[in-house]
């Protein structure tokens, strides 16, 4: 692969996480009880950092 594809594809998979991320957001939240959207919210939080592996 040359340079160029050595740069876009990380940059086309961060940016495909993140609007994916948003979109599961998005429709979680909309579902929810004003209350427990801090609870929904941790949650999708969580899942995203041990699909990326960066549990802390």
């Amino acid at each position: 692969m040359n340079v160029t594809a050595w740069v876009l594809v990380p940059v086309a998979v961060t940016l495909v996480a993140a609007v994916a991320a948003v979109l599961i957001v998005i429709v979680v939240v909309k579902g929810t009880a004003s209350r427990d959207r801090a609870t929904v919210l941790k949650a999708v939080a969580e899942v995203i950092r041990a699909v990326r592996g960066s549990r802390r």
